[in-house]
């Protein structure tokens, strides 16, 4: 196994409860096996592991983009989850970023992640 695989599957671990991580895989390689693999060792064991920003401001990034291309919920949903379990934000500091995005990307689409944040933490 490479050094990036590990990685990835480590902060998989870390970050994502055992049924999401199946959840995503298995959607994945239900018709490309295999490519849950690419993204944890390219994605989570490469990207995710470069030096010069810490994961609550990776998960920043991922909500502002996933919330500015749309319909995205799932992975949305999930970002929010990781940013506020695993990443160190409130659920109030998640609100204001998505707020902030409102003149960049439009209410619809703010509205849209609002509706992420309230499913994130629903159970």
């Amino acid at each position: 196994m490479s050094v990036s695989m590990s990685k990835g599957l480590q902060f998989v671990e870390e970050t994502q409860s055992p049924e999401a991580a199946a959840a995503w895989r298995q959607q994945l390689d239900e018709y490309a096996p295999g490519a849950s693999d690419w993204v944890v060792e390219a994605v989570f064991g490469g990207t995710y592991q470069r030096a010069g920003l810490e994961l609550r401001d990776r998960q920043m990034l991922n909500m502002a983009a996933l919330a500015a291309m749309g319909g995205t919920e799932p992975q949305l949903t999930g970002h929010i989850r990781t940013a506020v379990e695993v990443a160190g934000m409130s659920r109030e500091e998640v609100a204001e970023c998505l707020v902030h995005l409102m003149p960049y990307i439009g209410v619809p689409k703010v509205l849209a992640a609002m509706r992420c944040l309230k499913a994130a933490f629903a159970d």
